[in-house]
């Protein structure tokens, strides 16, 4: 009976951090789909790199204010950072939604997609890596190793058979600038998130950076040309997907270790493939199997690194639960 409660309190754990990051990842699957929608809508070309900095921009802007109103809401009072908070929500914007989006817009426009994908998948593995060595969060084990190269091989095997491309610095070396901006982003917002509101901070960081982005967008040509309301409902659907994916991202790496939230960033690549193939109609490039087979290696990723891993109030949970 004891055996049974333990493993139901065990999954049930696992359970509050899955669900959500299983969620975030969903909802960020669906970015590209829509953001390729978005780009027919509002005419914006494939090479058009202001244009596309200026619909970041946009978007951002309205993740913002919708984050920042959501939460207002929330605590019943402005959901504003304190003094020092609002040096933590700029630091955080500069890695976040400025170099993040900054070096993936240009290097997207000058990479072939197998290598984007595969950079792109790298984003869980190296956000391990610097909780583990950069930020010194949590400490490298064998197991935890294991599993996030069981996930870049998922990644790996479901782009077998693209084109490779010649490798470019404003390509593929972008890219990897944005992958790293990305995982030092995550690292920030636990270390911001122990004094901070981690959903306020991931408000104001957005408003933030995307006024960069929009300035960026605008100096470098950037025009948007929407094609009726539904060009401002995909808008509002990509704001609203960063707003309740970071948010809810932000939550979930302040409460946990990175490698158990960031390990799950591996089903990105995957939903956005279904995602595309159910929403606008994109044809498979590869064959089954290796969807498949992908799959099951993030599967048995996600299940590596969480197999033991425990947040700090669960550890406690456990001490008071043995003290009695």
């Amino acid at each position: 009976m004891e055996n049974q409660r333990k493993a139901e309190g065990c999954l049930q754990r696992t359970l509050r951090c899955a669900l959500p990051a299983i969620f975030c990842n969903l909802l960020w699957g669906s970015a590209i789909p829509f953001i390729n929608v978005g780009y027919r809508l509002f005419d914006i070309q494939a090479g058009d790199t202001g244009s596309q900095l200026l619909f970041a921009g946009c978007r951002f802007l309205l993740a913002g204010i919708l984050t920042v109103v959501f939460r207002s809401l929330t605590l019943r009072r402005a959901a504003l950072p304190s003094a020092d908070g609002w040096r933590k929500a700029g630091i955080l914007s500069l890695f976040q939604t400025v170099g993040q989006y900054l070096f993936f817009y240009i290097g997207v426009a000058n990479t072939a997609s197998v290598n984007a994908s595969i950079i792109q998948g790298l984003n869980a593995f190296v956000s391990i890596l610097m909780a583990v060595y950069v930020f010194r969060y949590e400490k490298m084990s064998p197991r935890k190793a294991l599993g996030g190269v069981l996930g870049v091989l998922g990644i790996v095997v479901v782009n077998l058979g693209g084109s490779v491309g010649d490798l470019r610095l404003e390509g593929e070396g972008f890219l990897l600038l944005s992958m790293v901006s990305g995982a030092a982003s995550a690292g920030l917002i636990k270390r911001f998130g122990r004094r901070e509101d981690p959903v306020t901070l991931s408000g104001w960081q957005f408003i933030l950076g995307s006024l960069a982005l929009i300035l960026a967008g605008l100096l470098t040509g950037g025009r948007l040309f929407p094609n009726g309301a539904e060009s401002f409902g995909v808008l509002g659907y990509l704001a609203f997907l960063s707003a309740a994916a970071y948010g809810l991202w932000s939550v979930l790496l302040k409460k946990y270790p990175v490698s158990r939230v960031a390990v799950y960033m591996f089903l990105q690549p995957l939903f956005g493939v279904a995602l595309g193939v159910l929403l606008v109609r994109q044809e498979l490039t590869r064959p089954l199997w290796q969807y498949a087979l992908a799959l099951a290696l993030v599967s048995l990723s996600i299940w590596m690194v969480n197999r033991g891993e425990r947040s700090p109030e669960e550890k406690r949970a456990e001490t008071v639960r043995n003290g009695n």
